[in-house]
């Protein structure tokens, strides 16, 4: 190998380990920043609970693909499974409230003491919706 060709490969390697070298810092930053969010598994399996939400996923994907076939009565359309997700994810991140309320500065849940008509503890809403729009556009 002559001194050009090793030049080249010294040149070649030393890109290498600087890539290396800039995707390891990332690596060490994200795992600084997350270090909370991190789930240590070995302690979870110590403890006896589940490491894998596997199941979960499987349970999700046999409803979704349930829900978009074509033999099926109830079909869900991509947009409606879309807002189903978001609205299930408000009501688990405990954000519905605010956004009802974004929509409708008067709204108020019903407390557990008052079931709506079917029994079951619900919200109230106004009649009409805030509306922000111009009529220009609703027309």
């Amino acid at each position: 190998m002559d001194a050009k060709e090793e030049a080249a490969e010294t040149a070649e390697v030393r890109g290498k380990l600087k890539r290396l070298h800039t995707t390891a810092e990332e690596l060490a930053t994200y795992l600084r920043r997350n270090a909370g969010q991190i789930v240590n598994y070995g302690e979870r399996h110590r403890a006896g609970e589940r490491i894998s939400t596997g199941f979960v996923e499987s349970a999700v994907n046999q409803v979704v693909s349930k829900r978009f076939s074509k033999r099926q009565s109830m079909r869900w359309a991509q947009a409606g499974a879309h807002l189903a997700l978001q609205a299930r994810t408000r009501v688990l991140n405990g954000e519905l409230e605010d956004a009802f309320r974004r929509r409708w500065p008067g709204f108020q849940p019903l407390s557990k003491a008052e079931p709506d008509e079917a029994g079951n503890g619900s919200f109230a809403l106004p009649l009409q919706p805030t509306v922000t729009t111009p009529v220009a556009h609703v027309l």
